[in-house]
């Protein structure tokens, strides 16, 4: 493969996934400039990641549940959370539940992107490999996203419970990331008959998050009103 399919083959999934649940926004798409400034600063993320876990490793070791669920998961999902939360939590852009889904999958897919392009150009992997990591690690990343973002969507939006959704922002994510990471440890010869039914679980309760965002949406009742105005 050349340099450029091998990038592409490496970017596409992330801008697939990300667009494809921008897409599910039905009431009030999100400005694109800022979908993808939380898209770019999740590649960022990646920098800082790397260096924290190559120290963790060094003080806490390589068992498997350690590097799953501190090493990998906490550390990931933390600065993901930390990412969204900051940026753009506050914003007036965040105006209903559902936005938390798109900018929490716009960071986690721009930190899964750039790791595939990294797996893709430094490890000996064909297009067979990459389009296996576009079903699991980029997959996964999104899933992690939509837990995240539903959970600061209803913490945004019903004050009197905002501390408990956006601490399950982000314990709920590292919980998901550090099964999956730690099954793929530990089953190494017959993942397989665990990753498919844990992703077919992540991806039907993904897409009920989606549907339950969108119904509790306060511009879907504006419209309503609107319509019956007509």
């Amino acid at each position: 493969m050349s340099v450029l399919s091998v990038l592409m083959a490496a970017i596409a999934p992330g801008v697939a996934l990300l667009s494809y649940f921008y897409l599910k926004d039905r009431y009030d798409p999100e400005p694109i400039s800022q979908v993808l400034k939380l898209f770019l600063f999740g590649v960022l993320l990646v920098f800082p990641i790397m260096v924290l876990q190559r120290a963790l490793v060094q003080g806490l070791g390589e068992h498997p549940f350690v590097f799953a669920f501190v090493t990998s998961a906490a550390t990931e999902e933390f600065f993901k959370w930390f990412l969204v939360y900051f940026v753009i939590y506050k914003h007036t852009s965040f105006d209903e539940p559902y936005d938390g889904i798109v900018y929490s999958v716009a960071a986690s897919l721009g930190f899964a992107t750039l790791e595939n392009v990294f797996y893709a150009f430094f490890n000996a992997s064909g297009f067979s490999a990459l389009m296996m990591r576009a079903f699991l690690p980029v997959s996964g990343h999104a899933m992690f996203g939509v837990i995240m973002g539903y959970h600061l969507g209803k913490a945004k939006f019903n004050p009197d419970a905002s501390r408990k959704h956006l601490s399950y922002a982000l314990l709920l994510p590292i919980f998901w990331h550090g099964v999956f990471d730690y099954t793929m440890l530990v089953t190494k010869t017959y993942w397989i008959w665990f990753m498919v039914p844990l992703m077919t679980f992540l991806w039907i309760r993904s897409l009920w998050k989606v549907s339950h965002a969108n119904a509790r949406s306060p511009l879907r009742v504006i419209q309503r009103e609107e319509q019956v105005k007509i």
